[in-house]
């Protein structure tokens, strides 16, 4: 019991086995919907090899010295904008996105690592000098990091990633300590926007809503004509961009909108994955029993529509299984933001669990038809070694924080 507790003293076992059993479940599956399959039967050898690499990484990240994290927060972050310019240039397209930079036998994407980077740099810059976030020019700057990614990689073009990146950048603003009004000005953009896609009278219905947000908030008509024109400006910027966008992404937007819109094109994905969750029951199919799974209805489901093979062939309980095991890392992490000392070290283990819980709650949503497929995996679990490994250095370095936990620098 002793050298139990020790060990849990430094080293969290809750998050480290939840993952464990996230990474099993997901192999399973993975092995499920690959091992008949033509071209990707050898899938299952290559995720178990990214999981033997990604450990090691995560245990050298575990070991290394606390202030590495800070001192190398910057040249990181640097670094991934030079690779995420990099694949602009010479990168590989795969699915209509040049996202892939290949260096002989080895692949992988940018965009994963410059996750790291912008949670480390944003982290750091939101807490040198006791900066202050509702300062316009610090706001500013910080929303100039966590955006210079999003733009670089709608070039690709990636939506989903991007809109990850801009998910973490809100977020860490917010957790900052930003006001209520800062965060308004932050935020209703992104809801007009959205308002937008729904029709004319939606969006009216947003500005409206923005209107009398700011009779309540009681700011000077100057600064409430700025907002307002912010706000007016931003849905006319989606606009711009949705036209600009390749055609089957906008067909993935119409087709969240209405699946049945174009059932066997954009839509069809996410009404087979409905379809083979729903097929599951109870307690499933069996493994390797599932009728979606096994005659491939879903193109390549081992990667971002995963939890749909999990639904059929382990049924209502092995999907709750998975949605229990991310529960207890989102806790844990919530918990680890309290016990960490410094708020350097708080921004990152809030930056992680943001991370992660945005890929979590789109990825099943899209499994669901609550969300666009907009291609984003699950954590721990899709098939994929860049999104795996980044993710694993990210655990390495909560776990690092959470190590050095008493020692307040």
């Amino acid at each position: 019991m002793k050298i139990e507790y020790r060990l849990q003293d430094k080293f969290d076992l809750t998050i480290f086995i939840s993952v464990m059993l996230l990474m099993a479940i997901g192999l399973a599956a993975i092995y499920s919907s690959t091992v008949n399959h033509p071209t990707a039967s050898g899938n299952f050898y290559k995720q178990l090899f990214f999981i033997i690499i990604s450990l090691i990484l995560f245990f050298i990240i575990y070991s290394l010295p606390q202030q590495t994290f800070k001192k190398f927060a910057i040249p990181t972050y640097l670094f991934s904008i030079f690779l995420l310019i990099l694949v602009l240039a010479i990168g590989k397209s795969v699915y209509g996105s040049k996202s892939w930079l290949d260096f002989g036998p080895i692949g992988f994407q940018p965009s994963e690592f410059a996750k790291i980077g912008t949670i480390l740099c944003l982290s750091y810059w939101l807490t040198y000098k006791e900066r202050d976030i509702n300062n316009l020019f610090d706001v500013g700057i910080a929303l100039f990091i966590g955006f210079t990614p999003v733009i670089l990689i709608l070039l690709e073009p990636d939506t989903g990633t991007s809109i990850v990146f801009a998910i973490i950048t809100i977020f860490l603003i917010f957790w900052s300590g930003i006001t209520l009004f800062g965060l308004f000005v932050v935020l209703s953009p992104a809801v007009v926007t959205v308002a937008s896609m729904f029709g004319t009278i939606m969006f009216i219905f947003s500005l409206i809503g923005v209107v009398i947000a700011l009779f309540l908030f009681k700011r000077d008509l100057f600064n409430s004509i700025i907002v307002f024109v912010i706000n007016l400006g931003a849905s006319f910027f989606f606009d711009y961009v949705y036209k600009i966008l390749k055609p089957h992404q906008q067909k993935r937007i119409a087709a969240f909108l209405d699946p049945m819109s174009d059932p066997l094109g954009s839509g069809y994905n996410a009404l087979q994955a409905k379809l083979a969750i729903g097929s599951g029951g109870l307690f499933g199919k069996g493994f390797m029993q599932g009728n979606q799974t096994q005659l491939r209805f879903i193109p390549e489901q081992w990667t971002d529509f995963i939890y749909c093979v999990i639904g059929e062939e382990f049924g209502f309980v092995g999907s709750v299984i998975v949605l229990i095991l991310f529960l207890i890392i989102f806790i844990r992490l919530l918990k680890l933001t309290s016990l960490a000392k410094d708020r350097f070290s708080i921004l990152v283990i809030a930056g992680f669990l943001c991370l992660l819980f945005s890929h979590f709650a789109i990825n099943i949503g899209m499994n669901l038809g609550l969300t666009p497929v907009i291609g984003l995996p699950l954590p721990f679990m899709s098939y994929g070694g860049s999104s795996l490994i980044s993710n694993m250095i990210l655990l390495g370095i909560v776990f690092n924080i959470y190590k050095n936990r008493k020692l307040h620098t």
